[in-house]
């Protein structure tokens, strides 16, 4: 759901009761908006629950590769330096 749209990138990250969960960054295409709170019920309705994000964070500008391909992996290894 979140993960086929091209400004959206969901990567699995460290977690201390599951040893990892599912969050997703999110740069906005300008001119939209959304909440977190609206994008978590999106999913809650289209998917189950171990697949859904437990957390969303919105970027400004996603990594991406030089052909335009986000950068999971980036995304992944700054969250798991937070821990």
């Amino acid at each position: 759901m979140l993960y086929a749209h091209p400004n959206v990138a969901v990567v699995g990250v460290p977690d201390a009761k599951s040893g990892e969960s599912v969050k997703a960054f999110v740069q906005l295409v300008p001119g939209t908006t959304a909440t977190e709170a609206e994008l978590l019920e999106f999913c809650k309705e289209r998917l189950a629950g171990y697949k859904r994000p437990r957390s969303i964070e919105f970027r400004d500008v996603l990594p991406t590769s030089p052909v335009g391909k986000v950068l999971r992996r980036v995304l992944r290894d700054e969250e798991r330096k937070k821990v």
